[in-house]
C-alpha cells in the first residue's frame, strides 16, 4: 500500500497540512519540524508526486536556465558548468528542477524561451549573460514573466533583478596592479562589446590607464573574434607591435591559458617578457607554469545569488527588484612580475 502525507505525519506528529508546507519549503515552518518530516519521509520511502502537486497548486516546480549558445559548445567553458552548480544546488533546496535551453542560435534560443512561458513549462528564468541588445530579455519584460540576470542589464536595469559583479572596479584594480609592477603598455584581450561585463571591464581599464597618465591605444585592444583559429597568429602581431605590450588583462582564463601555450613557442617567457592577469580562476589555471594570475568572481555564489532572487520573485510576484553585487577578488601568482630596469 502506498505510503501517504497522512503516515508522514502520524510519525512525524504533525498534522498532514504541516508535511504538505514542508514539501513547499514555506518559510514559516520550523527548521527543526523540517528535519523531522524529511526523517519520517526517508524512513517510511515516501515520494512526493511532483507533478500532482505542480496540477494543485499551478506551478512546474521547475526554472528555465537561458544559456548564451547551445548546451554543447557552452558547456566546455568551466564558468558554465560551476554557475549551474550553484543554480542547482540552490534550486535544490525548494524542490526546483532546472530546464535548460539547447538551441544553437539567438533564434532557436528565443523561440525555446517563447514555448517556456506559453507552454508554462518553467515558473520563472534565469539568464546566465547579459547583451547589448537581447530579445529575450526585451520578451520577458512585457510579458511580466519572473526572470533573474547574471550581469548587468544594459538597458531597463531598474525593472530587473539582476547578480553581478563590480566589474568596473576590479579591472580597475588589476590594471593598477599592473602599473604598480612598472607596466605601461598594456593590452586587453577578448573583448566582446556585445556582452555587458566586457563594456564594464574595458571601462575599468580605462579609468585605471587615464588616473595614471597613461595613454589609451586602441590598437591594444584585441576583439575576441579576432582570436577565433587564430590565436597564435594574434599573438605574435600585437608583439610586433611598435607599442608592443609588455603585459595583457585578459577576459577569461581559456583564452590566457592558450596565450601562454602559444608564447613558449615563440620564446616568450612569461611574466619576465610578458605578464598576464585573467578572469574566472578556474583550476586549471593554477596549475599552469607559470601558475595564472586571475580573478575570482566566485562564479558558483552568482549561481547561488540569482536562484535566491529568482525564487523570492515567483514567490512574492510584486517584491521589488534587486542588484545583488557578488564579490570579486584577483588571486596572485606567477604569471606577472615587475618590469625590468
Amino acid at each position: 500500500m502506498a505510503v501517504t502525507i497522512k503516515d508522514v505525519g502520524k510519525l512525524a506528529n504533525v498534522s498532514p497540512s504541516t508535511v504538505s508546507r514542508v514539501l513547499a519549503n514555506h518559510p514559516k515552518i520550523s527548521d527543526e519540524t523540517k528535519r523531522k518530516v524529511r526523517e519520517a519521509m526517508e524512513e517510511l520511502g515516501y515520494h512526493p508526486n511532483l507533478q500532482a502537486r505542480s496540477l494543485v497548486v499551478k506551478s512546474t516546480k521547475t526554472i528555465g536556465i537561458v544559456m548564451p549558445h547551445s548546451t554543447e559548445r557552452v558547456l566546455e567553458n568551466p564558468f558554465f558548468p560551476e554557475v549551474l552548480r550553484g543554480i542547482s544546488l540552490e534550486a535544490r533546496k525548494s524542490q526546483f528542477g532546472i530546464y535548460l535551453t539547447t538551441g544553437a542560435s539567438e533564434e532557436e534560443i528565443l523561440q525555446e524561451v517563447i514555448e517556456m512561458v506559453q507552454g508554462k513549462r518553467v515558473d520563472g528564468i534565469i539568464l546566465l549573460y547579459s547583451k547589448t541588445n537581447d530579445k529575450i530579455m526585451d520578451y520577458l519584460l512585457q510579458n511580466k514573466f519572473p526572470f533573474t540576470v547574471i550581469g548587468r542589464p544594459y538597458q531597463n536595469a531598474e525593472r530587473i533583478t539582476f547578480v553581478d559583479n563590480d566589474n568596473v572596479f576590479i579591472t580597475k584594480q588589476i590594471t593598477e596592479y599592473l602599473i604598480q609592477l612598472g607596466h605601461q603598455k598594456i593590452a586587453f584581450i577578448g573583448a566582446n562589446m556585445e556582452m555587458v561585463f566586457t563594456i564594464d571591464r574595458l571601462k575599468g581599464f580605462k579609468q585605471a590607464l587615464k588616473e595614471n597618465g597613461i595613454a589609451y591605444q586602441k590598437e591594444l585592444i584585441i576583439y575576441d573574434k579576432e582570436l577565433v583559429d587564430r590565436t597564435k597568429e594574434k599573438l605574435t602581431e600585437i608583439l610586433n607591435l611598435e607599442s608592443r605590450p609588455t603585459a595583457l588583462v585578459v577576459s577569461d582564463d581559456f583564452i590566457a591559458i592558450e596565450l601562454i601555450s602559444y608564447a613558449e613557442e615563440l620564446s616568450i617567457s612569461i611574466p619576465e617578457d610578458l605578464s598576464i592577469v585573467a578572469f574566472n580562476n578556474i583550476s586549471t589555471g593554477k596549475y599552469m607554469k607559470p601558475s595564472l594570475t586571475s580573478v575570482d568572481i566566485n562564479i558558483f555564489q552568482l549561481g547561488v545569488e540569482a536562484t535566491k532572487c529568482l525564487l523570492d520573485d515567483i514567490t512574492y510576484p510584486n517584491a521589488v527588484t534587486k542588484r545583488i553585487t557578488v564579490p570579486a577578488k584577483m588571486v596572485e601568482r606567477n604569471s606577472c612580475c615587475r618590469v625590468a630596469e
